[in-house]
């Protein structure tokens, strides 16, 4: 018996048999060629040895997975895209299930709509609707799972002119902890498809959602870059500027090391700047108009903002950011800054350790500020800015380094926040900081979560335990 086959003691006899003679997808135990590729998620920092894998096939293989699982008290973790920030994905002794087989997309022009398999990336919804010039408002790296990123809100680069990607969720395909298959939406099930939008992994397994798409095809976008010494000036304008532009008017502020890359100038290589990465759904003139002031204000050391298929901003950043690098994440939700937390701002990401270490503010005002904080389970409707600060390097002999350097930026800026963040941001911070993250919505999360899971059978996550 291998030390792996030993390492089978912590699920009980016979369950990876069952499981297989239960689904048409594979199961790969710890003896298995692909395991370790299976089990890697996007954050390498995230070491986890489950006990079984179970690369589903279709619903009937989720469903029974559940049951499986369900009977044999086995743990469960639930995989799409493999991108959350605490490694969510992947759990130690139990039982991963991976979506990731479900990546089917269809697109329905004349509705406007679009129907994406659980497994698939916003990569894969991009690819499906921008022949038809649409999109749903997703994030901001191509690869990350559709499942994932919605749960928890979903915001990014289209989020001013589209609101959050639930916003534009019409209903979804969940099984639940006792193995039924419903479907939740304003209509049926309508206390669940609230907690779906913002409540993350707490309900059930997503199987299939169905979003509403905007006309977005060509967009503005691409980096304005400053030096360090102008970037208090470049946040307070940028704040004042988004604060008034038109909801067109997108994208986030960032602290950055310049990669060796294009379109950025060789002389730029390896310096650390601020800047906003662009997302503009207009034509580049009305964009010009609308940021010339803040350019002319604040000259900046690069501006290459301009027309381009909004599928190739999405995935703009992709090849700076590959699975398999080290990751240690904090955020919080921000009103308007004040002064003093611009130069706390500053001085703090004129410090990034790593060359891709970064740090955005994204915009949350405009479309997702007119929903009501009541109306889904992410109840953030009143913040000005989700921040998150991110210690990224290649070698796991920096981890300390970053996480360090996180803790402390965090801590820095903490005072002047919300006291609450976006879901998807987080790492394994306590069951306070998720119950001060949903806050007044939280208590009615725990009565649904009574009714849909009262066992807590899907508790790797953002847990928000059933009502006494």
């Amino acid at each position: 018996m291998t030390e792996r086959s030993k390492a089978h003691a912590n699920l009980p006899g016979g369950f990876i048999d069952v499981l297989r003679a239960g689904l048409r997808g594979r199961v790969l135990a710890r003896d298995d060629a692909g395991y370790d590729e299976a089990r890697a998620v996007y954050n390498a920092m995230i070491q986890r040895r489950p006990g079984a894998i179970a690369q589903v096939a279709d619903v009937a293989d989720v469903t029974s997975c559940v049951n499986t699982a369900r009977e044999a008290g086995v743990r469960v973790a639930v995989r799409g895209g493999g991108h959350n920030a605490g490694g969510l994905g992947v759990i130690d002794g139990g039982l991963v299930i991976d979506l990731s087989g479900l990546s089917g997309i269809r697109v329905d022009p004349r509705a406007h709509t679009v129907r994406v398999e659980g497994g698939a990336t916003w990569g894969d919804v991009d690819h499906a609707t921008h022949p038809f010039d649409l999109a749903t408002p997703c994030g901001i790296i191509s690869t990350t799972g559709v499942g994932g990123l919605t749960l928890g809100g979903g915001s990014g680069y289209l989020t001013r002119s589209c609101g959050l990607t639930i916003d534009n969720l019409i209903s979804a395909d969940v099984v639940l902890a006792d193995g039924r298959l419903v479907t939740a939406s304003a209509d049926e099930h309508s206390d669940l498809f609230w907690a779906l939008r913002g409540g993350g992994g707490n309900f059930g397994i997503v199987t299939s959602f169905l979003f509403r798409t905007h006309p977005v095809s060509t967009v503005v976008g691409g980096p304005t870059l400053w030096a360090l010494e102008q970037a208090e000036d470049a946040l307070r304008g940028f704040q004042a500027l988004i604060e008034r532009a038109p909801e067109e008017c997108g994208g986030y502020f960032a602290f950055m090391v310049v990669p060796p890359v294009p379109p950025f100038p060789e002389a730029l290589h390896g310096r650390k700047v601020a800047g906003v990465v662009w997302c503009y759904t207009g034509h580049q003139e009305a964009f010009d108009r609308i940021v010339n002031p803040l350019i002319s204000a604040v000259p900046p050391l690069l501006h290459v903002a301009h027309e381009l298929p909004y599928p190739v901003l999405q995935s703009y950043f992709d090849p700076l950011y590959p699975a398999g690098l080290q990751w240690y994440w904090r955020a919080d939700f921000m009103g308007r800054l004040p002064d003093e937390a611009i130069r706390e701002q500053v001085r703090h990401g004129a410090t990034l350790p790593t060359g891709h270490s970064t740090v955005h503010l994204y915009p949350l005002n405009g479309a997702a500020a007119r929903v009501g904080a009541g109306a889904t389970a992410y109840r953030h409707r009143d913040a000005f800015w989700s921040q998150v600060i991110v210690g990224v390097d290649p070698d796991p002999g920096n981890a300390d380094t970053l996480r360090d350097w996180t803790v402390g930026y965090y801590e820095a800026l903490h005072p002047f926040s919300t006291g609450a963040a976006y879901v998807n941001f987080m790492m394994d911070e306590g069951a306070d900081r998720i119950r001060a993250t949903y806050g007044a919505n939280y208590d009615r999360l725990a009565k649904i979560k009574r009714q849909y899971d009262p066992d807590n059978f899907f508790r790797v996550n953002q847990n928000v335990p059933p009502a006494a």
